[in-house]
């Protein structure tokens, strides 16, 4: 039992499927118990509310301790996410499809239901108490987002549907405002379609150029080519801080400094980093950046912009609408300052505190903490990966100075991904992604329509990426048997 503003929360015994651990193939880890292990096993869990308030007997505790040699990240967080102890077609579940969502925790849930069933109201315009608690947790989650990712001040930091929107409201604000003909926005061929469609609509009303960088012989964007790039005609830098396809990182920091230097600026697709890494904005010295809740344990219907304060200061409102005003008269209004320029009508309150809900409990973990299990992670499945015959897996090779992050996009020969993914999951109970994974201009670059791919987060296991790596199997050799 765990206690919640007043409220006591009964999570029943989940069974936890590790045939390595030392009491039996199905054992029964209660969140209490993986709980205490991860407050024990994590050096910044002390800070964590989720944590703290989780009693344990010392029973409990002596257990916990003998256990945690032989519990891994995946195996001690597994029980706080509810949806992972199903059976799927038949099969236990094995949900390897993070980088198009993660799965959320008891905390995140219980978060948005006492939201709802407690003080539900609207922000910002009520003196009533609901609206006054409603208001006050919606900006706390503003401030978590802000000290998540180290911006100066939560002002930075607005509120968006998702980071699609987020990418948008830089392009139709920001880029409408300062691009003009000629002016040149550079992009790599790995970008998500969010990053470009955009940009290739504000080109084409603003005449500026859209450039593209490609990859190198590793299947990296080309970094040397795209500081060579930088011009002073480049406005605008836009990147992704961790593919989604290749599982590359791009040194961020380095390039931000390329793009200063001429007088531009660096917009940064965080989507696959900040629920993995940990983010400085202030470090990488980014313009904008924008991230999106889903991914990072939180709820759907939510992601934020990070912009410098002096820059969303001078930018110009998106949407028109109540809040984002200071006064309206019949011929013209007056605007509020950022945020809340940015952020018309009602917000999705419920979903931004659900996201400041996923922060602590990422940050009640840590964020490094979560990063060094997960390439632990990236490199087994990619070494498991590469035993399937004929298999062909995109992004660099992993090794001591080349990291991936905890994905594999891959094909095997004559086999389509969609055929893969249907019987892995009607078969085997094994959740993938296929498709161009909203990247068909890096899909064409690298000769093919589509790819499956398995993404893996830190609630996942070794024991995870083998149950896929014999269910793949087994499916390609079915699938190869028609020939």
């Amino acid at each position: 039992m765990m206690m919640m503003e007043g409220v006591a929360l009964k999570f029943p015994p989940l069974k936890l499927f590790n045939p390595n651990f030392p009491t039996s193939p199905a054992t029964t880890v209660t969140p209490s118990l993986a709980r205490f292990a991860l407050r024990s096993f994590s050096s910044s869990s002390s800070s964590s509310s989720c944590s703290a308030s989780l009693p344990v007997s010392a029973t409990a505790g002596k257990e916990a301790d003998s256990a945690l040699g032989t519990l891994s990240l995946g195996h001690l967080t597994r029980p706080d996410f509810p949806i992972l102890h199903q059976e799927v077609n038949g099969s236990k579940l094995v949900y390897l499809d993070n980088a198009a969502t993660s799965q959320k925790p008891h905390q995140v849930l219980k978060a948005l239901q006492s939201y709802y069933a407690g003080y539900n109201s609207n922000v910002h315009r009520g003196i009533h108490y609901l609206s006054a608690k409603a208001t006050d947790q919606y900006e706390l989650a503003r401030k978590k987002v802000a000290d998540f990712i180290n911006a100066e001040e939560s002002q930075e930091i607005v509120f968006t549907r998702n980071a699609t929107e987020a990418i948008n409201l830089v392009a139709y604000s920001w880029g409408i405002s300062n691009l003009k003909p000629g002016d040149e926005v550079l992009l790599t061929v790995a970008e998500h379609h969010s990053a470009i469609v955009p940009w290739q609509l504000v080109a084409q009303r603003t005449g500026a150029v859209l450039r593209f960088v490609d990859l190198d012989e590793n299947e990296v964007p080309e970094v040397e080519k795209l500081r060579e790039s930088i011009s002073r005609k480049t406005k605008l830098v836009v990147v992704h801080h961790v593919s989604n396809v290749l599982a590359s990182f791009l040194p961020i920091k380095h390039i931000a400094r390329w793009v200063h230097d001429v007088g531009g600026k660096i917009l940064v697709d965080a989507c696959q980093s900040v629920p993995h890494i940990v983010v400085d904005v202030q470090e990488l010295d980014a313009d904008f950046l924008v991230a999106s809740s889903h991914k990072m344990c939180g709820p759907t219907g939510i992601g934020f912009l990070y912009a410098k304060s002096d820059i969303l200061s001078a930018m110009p409102p998106f949407l028109g609408g109540g809040e984002m005003i200071s006064d309206v008269f019949l011929d013209h209004s007056t605007y509020a300052d950022p945020p809340s320029r940015f952020e018309a009508g009602t917000p999705a309150i419920g979903e931004a505190i659900g996201l400041g809900a996923a922060i602590d409990y990422l940050q009640g973990i840590g964020m490094q903490k979560i990063h060094d299990y997960e390439t632990e992670l990236a490199n087994y499945l990619y070494e498991s990966l590469s035993t399937i015959p004929n298999v062909r897996i995109y992004g660099p090779r992993p090794s001591e100075k080349v990291k991936r992050a905890a994905l594999c996009s891959f094909n095997v020969e004559d086999v389509h991904p969609t055929d893969l993914a249907t019987l892995l999951d009607q078969q085997h109970g094994v959740a993938i992604r296929s498709g161009h994974h909203c990247a068909q201009p890096l899909h064409r670059y690298l000769g093919v329509n589509a790819s499956a791919r398995a993404s893996l987060h830190f609630y996942n296991t070794k024991d995870d990426v083998d149950d896929f790596i014999n269910a793949l199997s087994e499916t390609v050799s079915f699938l190869n048997s028609f020939k």
